[in-house]
């Protein structure tokens, strides 16, 4: 169960990555210095069987969900795991085909797209991590530290992001 987090009690890095508001990508890129590729570890386009209101979406309406690793093209390190539900009748067809066939991180598809956003970031937390462990090469019962954020785009929610990693990553500035 997810337990909200004082902040202050996390390395400056861990803030940073938490409370931020740009994508992530290029902020993970640029602190483990190697570039991330997508890994997808489920995804599914189809009807919701009940309202999402945090989405503003009725029943019955498309959903893509999806889960994926942010991962070193280099290393393999799994970096951050994310879940997203998507409306993807409220983005462009050419940012959902792309976002469903290629291994291109959402937050470089907005780049893409130039698709202006709004964020709205929730409390941060941290929870065991359980079944999320094998991807991390750690044990269940170690903590990951996550947020989750509501993305609007002209003025609709279009979709809901929640990202994790281990809670013993970035503890101290890189070399």
């Amino acid at each position: 169960m997810p337990q909200e987090i004082d902040t202050q009690q996390l390395s400056p890095l861990q803030r940073i990555i938490l409370t931020s508001n740009g994508t992530v990508t290029r902020l993970l890129e640029n602190l483990v210095g190697e570039s991330l590729k997508v890994i997808k570890l489920y995804e599914n386009l189809s009807p919701h069987s009940e309202a999402i209101a945090y989405l503003d979406l009725p029943a019955q309406q498309a959903i893509i969900q999806r889960e994926i690793c942010l991962q070193g093209e280099t290393t393999g390190t799994n970096w951050l795991y994310a879940n997203s539900l998507i409306v993807p009748d409220r983005l462009e067809p050419s940012f959902r085909e792309d976002l469903l066939e290629s291994q291109i991180p959402i937050g470089s598809l907005w780049s893409k797209y130039r698709v202006e956003t709004f964020k709205e970031i929730l409390p941060p937390f941290q929870e065991v991590a359980g079944k999320l462990a094998v991807h991390f090469s750690m044990l269940p019962e170690q903590l990951l530290l996550g947020r989750t954020y509501r993305v609007f785009s002209q003025q609709q929610p279009v979709m809901m992001l929640t990202e994790k990693f281990p809670a013993h990553y970035f503890m101290t500035m890189p070399n």
